[in-house]
């Protein structure tokens, strides 16, 4: 059989490899410390869980409006002008399977082969593939830790040209857990204005803020930058709702009734009974989000102090989303390596860099209980010790 050749330009998702490889040994009844899912650990919200159930007593389990719920469309637009700034409408939004496939939909819909999208590294994996199974070009600008692993608005105006069509905006970060500033969202926005350029803000992770950091939409700077922005958004994260598959795309009228379009030849629509239970996470208490954050916030200060103790080792504090990217190079291992032996060796689960493009990182998700976290620790630390 021959295989159309766009899949062989795609690469598999290590984070999910990593993933699978972790739960089979666990499967197995070997005692496996797993710090490689981005997932929450705790359950969905009961009043969440509720509403879906009220649905399904209900009998809407039924095919929906390709689009998504009307409820639950009113629902996110309530949302995103209360918490964000943003004046859309209902029919500004699509709800899709997942905030993943709110990107695939965006990039289906708007990159055309030879397109360029400006994607700043170290970012989440899917990003570039995404583009490349739309014949587009992706962009990769380097960051370092000396920018907080964040592109600069120079960077940004040296990597536009007359093929960019998209940027790709991600605060709080995937993997480097970092947050722009207000100073350093409105640079980039005036740079996007001026080319007349359009920007993707990936905010799934904009619940999940520390140390009184505050996530500014970049859409909410007026009515230029309001136009060129498109939010991908969802439940996944802060409702720890991953399994449900809810998310959201908010942008431009046009550019949401072709998402809609695709959606309709493809998924048809998304799961009808779940989405009365991504209504009751936004019009219901808000508790479950802070009790989760709370929580983080305490992981957060353990595993980074614990990292950071370790002679050779360094890692800067993240202001949000739950995960540490630290810097492994002088171990003398890459990332892909030093993920493979600290599994084998010391049953610890960890994510190598190569999938975020920084190969001398490796990230860690403390979504997941205080008593891994503490045993966890103390085997990464001996295994790194062994290596400096």
């Amino acid at each position: 059989m021959k295989l159309a050749q766009r899949v062989s330009q795609v690469a598999p998702s290590i984070t999910l490899a990593i993933a699978a490889k972790a739960k089979a040994m666990k499967a197995e009844g070997i005692d496996v410390c797993s710090f490689s899912a981005g997932e929450p650990d705790f359950d969905s919200p009961a009043h969440v869980k509720a509403a879906a159930q009220k649905a399904l007593d209900e009998g809407k389990t039924k095919y929906g409006p390709a689009s998504g719920e009307p409820k639950l469309r009113e629902a996110i637009a309530r949302k995103l002008k209360t918490d964000n700034g943003l004046d859309y409408k209902a029919e500004n939004v699509i709800v899709t399977n997942g905030g993943k496939h709110s990107l695939f939909n965006l990039i289906l819909a708007l990159i055309e082969p030879g397109d360029e999208v400006i994607i700043p590294a170290p970012y989440w994996l899917s990003y570039p593939e995404m583009v490349t199974l739309a014949g587009g070009v992706s962009v990769i600008v380097p960051t370092d830790v000396s920018t907080g692993y964040k592109i600069t608005p120079e960077q940004l105006r040296k990597s536009i040209t007359p093929k960019t069509k998209l940027f790709i905006l991600n605060s709080p970060s995937n993997p480097t857990g970092m947050v722009y500033t207000p100073e350093e969202i409105q640079a980039i926005a005036q740079i996007i204005v001026e080319t007349d350029i359009l920007v993707v803000s990936d905010e799934i992770y904009e619940k999940i803020l520390y140390d009184g950091v505050k996530q500014v939409s970049i859409g909410s700077l007026g009515p230029e930058i309001f136009e060129r922005t498109i939010i991908s958004n969802g439940f996944a994260k802060a409702y720890s709702m991953t399994g449900w598959r809810i998310g959201y795309l908010a942008g431009p009228i046009d550019l949401i009734k072709a998402t809609i379009t695709i959606q309709s030849h493809s998924v048809s629509n998304v799961c009808t009974f779940a989405q009365y239970g991504a209504i009751a996470a936004l019009e219901g208490s808000q508790d479950c989000v802070e009790e989760m954050l709370q929580a983080f916030a305490k992981r957060r200060e353990v595993m980074y102090e614990r990292l950071n103790a370790i002679p050779g080792l360094t890692c800067p504090k993240p202001d949000g989303a739950f995960y540490l990217f630290p810097d492994i190079s002088k171990t003398g291992l890459k990332s892909l390596d030093f993920s493979n032996r600290l599994l084998e060796k010391e049953q610890v689960a960890v994510i190598p860099g190569i999938a975020f493009a920084g190969d001398d990182n490796i990230r860690l998700s403390y979504a997941t209980d205080m008593a891994t976290i503490e045993k966890g620790m103390d085997r990464f630390e001996k295994f790194v010790k062994s290596l400096i």
